[in-house]
């Protein structure tokens, strides 16, 4: 593993860690967070040396994600979403779009997000109905999105919609204050990732420039098969992961400090050292699977996403088995919230709703291994 997984588990001990509570408790998004993110310029991770990022890849974006996530699984998210969009641009962007995007974003001057989503499609954000249609010299974006992640904090947002001049779909990078476009807020109100700030995202008659549609006409499909589905894969998986291993290491500190009246130790009881043993194998299962199918997408192995979709698989079910295993550990004192597992049990669940659902990456892991179209 590179030196990046260690030094972003030691920036979010500072910068994620002190916030998670609040950003929990008060469903706010966390900006402190978000701030020392885009101070260390850890917004450019992906973006390519010349443009004055790291220069780092796939591998690099799960480990930072994790790291992170092992603090704040909402941090994670929308450290992913990022990430997941800013690499639309570096492997499709014309050198015009990368030019203008890329050196902000590498020195942390620019925060991306993901508008994909939609009401009448659900999970199946790649099927989007929001169009954009020719009003004589204009691009006209009419629609709505439904669960946009970091909604009014970040700066640009990337939007699927169905392409105005060729089959399939458009990719395109939208300014969150053009004319037309309103947040819905106060609609997310999460049983977890309550930070999110995920919000519908209206658009009426927003006047679009055709140089902010990422790649050429009718690429958007291709874009989200060869760039969004792997990142943002992988990134849930350890966003799943991180949660995991919270729970995991919440639950086995808990363990040796809970003292009995005779000073013996919770961790002294044979059942619960049963317990501990299956949270911590779960947990650091999902880790390394995680990170082994992060390794194989870098090098193009043949069967990475299978790799990568039955990782995030994993990782999501064993995040609630985990929290769950480790709630009956902490007893009352758990469930009366005085340690954080009842937070990460309720992060935990959005797992298997997000976008690709559990069940949508079910489909898709089985139509991977049987040489199927997955969409």
């Amino acid at each position: 593993m590179s030196s990046i997984y260690n030094k972003m588990l030691e920036f979010a001990k500072t910068n994620v860690a002190p916030y998670t509570q609040n950003v929990d408790i008060e469903a706010k998004f966390p900006v402190d967070s978000f701030e020392a993110i885009k101070k260390e310029k850890i917004t450019g991770l992906i973006v390519p040396k010349e443009f004055g990022g790291m220069g780092l890849g796939l591998e690099e974006h799960t480990q930072t994600v994790l790291a992170f996530a092992s603090s704040c699984a909402t941090t994670g998210l929308c450290y992913m979403m990022h990430n997941v969009a800013t690499m639309c641009i570096v492997a499709y962007g014309s050198d015009e779009m990368k030019k203008e995007f890329l050196p902000k974003i590498a020195q942390g001057e620019l925060l991306l997000a993901l508008a994909f989503s939609e009401t009448g499609t659900g999970t199946h954000f790649y099927n989007p109905e929001i169009s954009v249609k020719k009003a004589g010299e204009k691009l006209l974006m009419n629609g709505r999105k439904s669960f946009v992640t970091s909604a009014l904090y970040a700066d640009f947002y990337l939007v699927l919609s169905n392409s105005f001049d060729a089959q399939g779909l458009d990719n395109w990078i939208i300014a969150k204050d053009l004319n037309g476009i309103t947040f819905q807020e106060n609609n997310w109100d999460g049983l977890g990732m309550r930070g999110n700030a995920s919000m519908p995202m209206v658009f009426e008659d927003v006047n679009v420039d055709v140089k902010y549609r990422i790649g050429a006409a009718g690429s958007g499909a291709e874009q989200v098969f060869n760039v969004v589905a792997p990142f943002f894969v992988i990134g849930l998986s350890a966003v799943y992961s991180g949660v995991a291993l919270n729970a995991c290491n919440t639950i086995i500190e808990y363990s040796m400090s809970r003292k009995y009246s005779d000073d013996s130790a919770l961790c002294t009881i044979p059942t619960v050292q049963n317990h501990l043993a299956d949270i911590y194998t779960k947990a650091t299962a999902a880790k390394h699977f995680t990170l082994a199918a992060a390794k194989s997408g870098a090098n193009g192995d043949a069967d990475a996403l299978a790799q990568i979709i039955s990782a995030r698989l994993n990782a999501s079910e064993a995040a609630v088995a985990v929290c769950s295993k480790a709630m009956k550990i902490g007893g009352g004192t758990a469930y009366a919230k005085r340690i954080i597992i009842e937070r990460l049990l309720r992060d935990s669940f959005a797992a298997q709703v997000m976008a690709p659902s559990t069940d949508v990456l079910s489909i898709w892991l089985g139509k991977a291994l049987t040489n199927q179209p997955i969409l």
